[in-house]
């Protein structure tokens, strides 16, 4: 055991956040802190570094482990360029290759017990150099930067210039570095692209000590953890394996809870009417029953009625009306912003009913794309057409269509002024906002907050078309399951961006991947996506070439001709899979039997050993045919 938590337990004011919360760590476990927002998550972790004191309880770290935290927001201050930063990390391997090559020059010239000192210094500083992994400290930062998402080009930009989300990077870039025995991470894929998220994944998996993570980022969650610490309603529950294992586990605790309430209330009815039945015969014997039934009733421990699933929010996205057919088309769209050319030649069509996830990574102009849709900004070249009685709906991860200095309810009521205050406070409180919460101004809220405003217009909008830009931003866990659910309920037709991949699994019906200033299209959602990913690049990569050749100007593969391959290599993999299983199937089979031969009343069984020698020799044929089979399809598909 590396981490042990001890009842902990912590309050501000009258608000206990924490109840004796208890859960260790072992060596080289990750493990995830969970939680609705405001649950204690991020409290919880500054308690362990030593940040917060705990109202009560320990915090235990196995002596001599260290531990390095990452905050959800850093505010680094420095004149160093993003390279230096990292390199400071390994300040001490720098200063001993330092120490090292001055050595190697001073002992050019010194002789005697002097050299003798030297030599020893050096054979030693050398040995330790090696040991700490010296001569690759400066690839190792190299590869830092980039699996978090940073270009050679921007590895000398100054700290000072930096965004908060790329400082973030940095920070998490020098966390990584200095190799803690415990590391302690507060939504560390926040600010990382899709890329960076898998790169982190990887890193995590294969890291030498002990991982703490608290994070909305379920897909990641389930990757990387083997252990979900629960926080709920200031109690905390320890549950083994990834997120969808603690998820699948809490359903069927919860469902029991419920169950055990329920059946203790039908109990606990069942007694009062005896009871009162009893006493209502009016006699002595019935009447001292009935007292005694009153004793063992109040000597119940009552439970107290589970929380319900997703009653934390209420969301219901409905159309006003049915849009036409063709909701979106799009034709050779193309944006830059001076040399930076984001997308050209860009083709696009929706049709009604289809939820289309646009992914791709930072900066390849995935935002920009639903504002030029939105009509927040022009087109450099293109068209985009609209389809018939198609009204949308925009959510904005930048909040930019919520105005900062308004209330709440007048932000609701100048935007639908048709509502009376009663539905605008209704709506509200459905979106978690009562009382005096509804008169907060929108600049006072937190992210959270505003996304909830954000869901609650859209919900109001009542439009056929959904375009939405990060919509689980500053969401936690619990909301995010009921955008999923009214997602998937919706009748009408969605666009958004998002690199919530457990989001865009659960929603998606199509995925259009921003790569090289173009869309790559894919029928299905994340996990497909995965699948089919470096085959559609490949295809793309030979149609391009091809184009070079013959001189023609066009993008890529028509959406039909990709629908259609991608359907013949869905087949594929689907019989390569049903090849494996049976071939599983019949080796076993074919190892049953020769078990069987060497059982003596089937050697002394003349009939017997020929009907077996047939099975064998059907076996092999069979085995024959489908090797040849898998071998074909392996080859098609590789």
């Amino acid at each position: 055991m590396i981490l042990s938590c001890s009842r902990i337990s912590k309050s501000f004011g009258t608000d206990a956040v924490l109840k004796e919360i208890s859960f260790h760590i072992e060596d080289y476990e990750k493990a995830a802190i969970v939680g609705i927002n405001g649950a204690g998550k991020s409290t919880l972790l500054k308690i362990i570094v030593g940040e917060l004191a705990a109202d009560e309880g320990e915090v235990i770290v196995a002596k001599g482990k260290t531990l390095g935290y990452l905050a959800q927001h850093q505010d680094l201050t420095s004149h160093r360029t993003i390279h230096e930063e990292l390199l400071e990390v390994k300040r001490p391997l720098i200063d001993m290759e330092e120490r090292i090559r001055s050595l190697e020059c001073e002992m050019k010239h010194a002789q005697g017990p002097q050299l003798e000192d030297m030599l020893e210094t050096y054979t030693r500083l050398n040995h330790q150099f090696e040991r700490d992994n010296g001569y690759s400290y400066r690839s190792e930062i190299i590869g830092v930067l980039k699996g978090l998402g940073f270009e050679e080009e921007d590895f000398k930009r100054e700290i000072s210039t930096l965004s908060g989300g790329q400082k973030t990077r940095v920070s998490l870039g020098k966390l990584l570095l200095s190799k803690p025995d415990i590391i302690l991470l507060d939504e560390p894929t926040n600010h990382l692209d899709l890329e960076s998220i898998a790169w982190l994944e990887t890193y995590l998996l294969n890291y030498k000590g002990a991982v703490i993570i608290v994070a909305h980022d379920r897909y990641f969650l389930d990757r990387v953890v083997t252990k979900v610490v629960e926080l709920d309603q200031g109690l905390g529950s320890v549950f083994t394996g990834n997120y969808s294992s603690y998820s699948q586990k809490k359903a069927m605790v919860r469902e029991a809870q419920m169950k055990a309430y329920l059946n203790q209330q039908q109990e606990i009815r069942h007694q009062e009417e005896v009871i009162a039945k009893l006493k209502s015969f009016n006699r002595e014997k019935s009447i001292k029953r009935a007292e005694s039934r009153e004793k063992m009733l109040a000597k119940i421990d009552v439970l107290e009625k589970p929380s319900q699933v997703n009653d934390e929010m209420s969301l219901r996205l409905e159309p006003d009306i049915t849009s036409g057919t063709d909701v979106l088309t799009v034709r050779n769209l193309a944006k830059s912003f001076g040399d930076n050319h984001l997308f050209s030649h860009v083709d696009m069509d929706i049709k009604r009913g289809e939820r289309v996830a646009v992914i791709g990574n930072n900066g390849t102009g995935k935002t920009t794309l639903l504002k030029i849709i939105n009509e927040m900004l022009p087109a450099d070249a293109g068209q985009i057409t609209l389809g018939a009685k198609v009204h949308i709906g925009y959510y904005d991860q930048e909040h930019q269509v919520l105005h900062m200095e308004k209330t709440l309810f007048d932000e609701l009521q100048d935007t639908y002024p048709g509502l009376n205050n009663t539905r605008i406070r209704n709506v509200l409180a459905a979106f978690l906002f009562t009382g005096d919460d509804v008169f907060k101004r929108i600049k006072d809220l937190s992210g959270g907050e505003r996304g909830r405003v954000s869901l609650a217009k859209l919900m109001l909008s009542n439009a056929n078309f959904l375009i939405l830009d990060e919509p689980t931003n500053h969401l936690d866990i619990t909301s995010k399951e009921i955008l999923e659910h009214a997602l998937n309920q919706y009748t009408g037709t969605v666009l958004y961006v998002s690199h919530d991949r457990y989001f865009i699994n659960q929603t998606a019906t199509r995925i259009l991947e921003l790569t090289g200033e173009t869309f790559l299209n894919y029928i299905g959602n994340y996990d497909y996506y995965l699948e089919k990913r470096e085959l559609m690049n490949s295809l793309y990569a030979s149609d391009e070439e091809s184009q070079e050749t013959s001189g023609q100007a066009e993008g890529k593969q028509d959406w039909k001709a990709q629908k259609e391959e991608q359907a013949k290599q869905r087949k594929k993999q689907n019989d390569l899979k049903k090849a494996e299983e049976e071939i599983s199937r019949l080796e076993e089979q074919d190892a049953c039997l020769d078990r069987q031969l060497e059982e003596p009343e089937v050697v002394s069984d003349a009939a017997r050993l020929l009907q077996i020698h047939r099975e064998k020799e059907a076996i092999a044929q069979k085995l024959e045919e489908l090797y040849e089979l898998w071998e074909t399809l392996a080859e098609e598909l590789s």
